[in-house]
């Protein structure tokens, strides 16, 4: 990997709460909405396997009884776009219209590792084939929100192509090492600039995933390889901000918040098992957020982050307990994303997930709230001053306005 010279980044200079907003709401929440292909060639949809397609308005008001006011759900790109260039845009306008109704801020993944049967994702014009799907998109958000969008172009590029390279996906392109990363983020590139040409006061965010690999042994070559796989961590916002890989065409002014996926098996042992928390080899999540927010220089937020079943209270109050340390050492953390926010089948077995705040839809058609999580959100939200509900205020360039929330 070719690398440019590390005083070409610039350094992180971040209060801990910067006075301009970029988010509605400190807490956030997620809706699962992967619609890729397993390897078996099953297509997920988990969006209607959640019920959120038939539930998006009572869904929302929930979080917004709840205070979370940004939140991130996707397009089914599979089922907009039914052939080459032509667009139905019926499974989204309800989630698109039920926001504006309730003046939500919704971060949009516009590419959650799925794509219509009609697009080969390992095409040379796979690139142009995203991006036009992506403009067109945001000029129907246009229409209904008449504000400048938030999006997610393409959801953990580093996570896609390891889950291609090593088989958990089926195989996308050549057998190469790398090659789909670089695809990705070729794609990633054109789909950014093309946003940022036409609608400048975006906001783009992105989400990967943060992770820490220990070596199992002392060894030269296990430590070596452990930090040798700790490095693919970096690519993805290296290649796109162009720190790395100059040729791809990376630029900053591509990335507005740099987010961060991290959940409980996020550490693990290289070629071994996960790391638990408390282990001495256990990296604090505060010392992961304290180093990139001084390598990428932007402010950030935790994109992804949550536990199953009993073990959620708990792990959200070390989230913000860490959260809140990395901002005492200057790390601009502007949010936490609650994902996913409803329980949920999972991809390679269906079975049930138990996570986040919400229930699946009961036989009385609603989601039940997970009382202790809810009452260590709200306890959490106290210790960081930030207050239960607002309505979300945009200045000219679509910016949150200062103000507690």
């Amino acid at each position: 990997m070719r690398m440019m010279r590390l005083e070409s980044r610039p350094r992180a200079l971040v209060a801990t709460m910067s006075k301009d907003r970029t988010f509605a709401s400190f807490f956030q929440a997620g809706f699962e909405c992967s619609s890729h292909r397993r390897r078996d060639g099953v297509r997920l949809d988990l969006i209607r396997a959640t019920s959120h397609d038939r539930h998006v308005a009572s869904d929302y008001r929930q979080c917004v009884e709840l205070g979370l006011r940004t939140l991130r759900d996707g397009l089914r790109w599979h089922l907009i776009e039914t052939a080459p260039g032509r667009y139905d845009w019926s499974s989204w306008l309800p989630a698109l219209e039920a926001a504006e109704q309730l003046n939500l801020q919704i971060i949009w993944d516009l590419f959650h590792y799925g794509s219509p049967d009609c697009v080969d994702q390992a095409a040379p014009d796979f690139a142009e084939r995203f991006t036009d799907f992506a403009i067109a998109a945001l000029e129907v958000h246009e229409s209904v929100s008449g504000r400048p969008p938030s999006v997610c172009p393409l959801n953990e590029i580093n996570f896609l192509s390891w889950a291609v390279d090593d088989g958990y996906f089926r195989r996308v392109g050549p057998e190469q090492r790398g090659w789909f990363k670089r695809q990705l983020v070729r794609t990633a590139i054109m789909a950014s600039r093309a946003i940022k040409q036409r609608w400048p006061t975006s906001t783009i965010v992105w989400a990967e995933p943060l992770i820490h690999i220990a070596p199992h042994d002392l060894r030269r070559p296990t430590v070596r390889a452990a930090q040798r796989n700790l490095q693919g961590m970096y690519e993805a916002y290296d290649w796109i901000m162009g720190f790395a890989e100059p040729e791809l065409g990376g630029d900053p002014s591509l990335v507005d918040v740099v987010g961060w996926n991290f959940y409980p098996h996020n550490q693990w042992y290289y070629q071994g098992p996960t790391i638990p928390m408390g282990h001495h080899e256990y990296r604090p999540l505060a010392d992961m957020l304290v180093e990139v927010a001084e390598r990428y220089g932007k402010p950030l937020f935790i994109s992804e982050t949550g536990a199953e079943g009993s073990g959620r209270p708990a792990w959200l109050h070390y989230v913000c307990d860490e959260v809140r340390t990395a901002q005492a050492r200057g790390a601009d953390v502007q949010g936490i994303c609650l994902y996913p926010v409803t329980a949920y089948p999972g991809w390679d077995n269906s079975r049930h997930c138990q996570v986040g705040l919400f229930s699946p839809v009961g036989s009385d058609g609603k989601r039940h709230v997970y009382e202790p999580l809810k009452e260590e959100l709200e306890r959490q939200r106290a210790m960081f001053g930030v207050e239960r509900t607002v309505v979300s205020m945009h200045d000219s360039e679509g910016k949150i306005s200062a103000g507690r929330f």
